[in-house]
């Protein structure tokens, strides 16, 4: 995956883990809001460490990025 791509779904994942943070944090649920901040975190973090999943025909052709 192209690296602007990934750029933009981690800002995405990043700004909404941080939204639903602040809605269940204002709502009086701490643990959910600190398991929600975890897993935008994580989520983030996975799509940049682990790679893209190919088939078998793909690994002859380059990648793009």
């Amino acid at each position: 995956m192209p690296h602007h791509i990934k750029l933009l779904l981690s800002l995405g994942c990043l700004l909404t883990a941080a939204a639903a943070y602040v809605y269940m944090a204002r709502t009086g649920q701490t643990g959910p809001s600190y398991a929600v901040a975890f897993l935008g975190v994580f989520a983030t973090i996975a799509m940049w460490v682990f790679p893209e999943v190919m088939k078998k025909g793909d690994r002859n052709r380059p990648a793009r990025s």
